[in-house]
């Protein structure tokens, strides 16, 4: 029975992970912001999957509620409010541009794999001991106040930026269409087009 219980647990780790990479391929690779937009919510519920799997059931239910529920929520809504800007937001820009973002990324890939080596070490293939309050929310609390705070505000601070970013990338959008064709002339054109049509 428990090794049956093994063969189940790794089946549903390999199906999620799987669900992880592929999702988050689909993130970065779909031209359709709301795809990637929907596409970055199946990532985040399979990440919720595989902390389940890691007794982190606390970090897990606040994957699916904050970050799947109510920050997505939040991209879509930047996403609808920018309409087609949203769709090619780099387009036009130059080679080196581009160039500087697949190396930006590699270095930034290499950088997180060196971290996680030099961090575990060799206590990966040790199986790691568990306290009590391993999960909690208690737990969970205590550490993102005093280890990890400078990234947890960080991690805000990005989040308030885009959601700022997103308003005035917006606010411009309406102020260039009415520069390139304002309502007077707008109205002016539809008149135009009644007149001829009434001839």
């Amino acid at each position: 029975m428990r090794h049956l219980g093994n063969v189940v647990v790794w089946t549903i780790w390999v199906l999620a992970a799987i669900a992880c990479v592929g999702t988050g391929v689909r993130v970065v690779t779909a031209t359709n912001p709301f795809s990637s937009a929907l596409s970055l919510i199946g990532n985040l519920a399979s990440l919720a999957v595989l902390y389940l799997l890691a007794s982190a059931e606390f970090v897990a239910a606040a994957q699916v509620l904050v970050y799947a529920g109510a920050v997505m929520v939040m991209f879509l809504f930047v996403i609808a409010y920018l309409g087609g800007r949203a769709d090619a937001p780099f387009a036009g820009g130059t080679r080196m541009i581009q160039i500087a973002s697949v190396v930006a990324s590699g270095l930034l890939l290499a950088v997180t794999l060196v971290a996680l080596l030099l961090k575990a070490g060799g206590r990966l293939s040790d199986e790691a001991e568990l306290t009590a309050g391993f999960g909690s929310p208690a737990e969970i609390g205590r550490l993102f106040l005093t280890d990890h705070l400078l990234a947890f505000e960080i991690t805000s601070i990005v989040l308030l930026i885009a959601a700022v970013g997103g308003v005035v990338l917006g606010m411009r959008s309406s102020a260039e269409d009415e520069l390139v064709f304002p309502p007077e002339a707008a109205r002016f054109a539809a008149g135009s087009r009644d007149h001829e049509a009434d001839r």
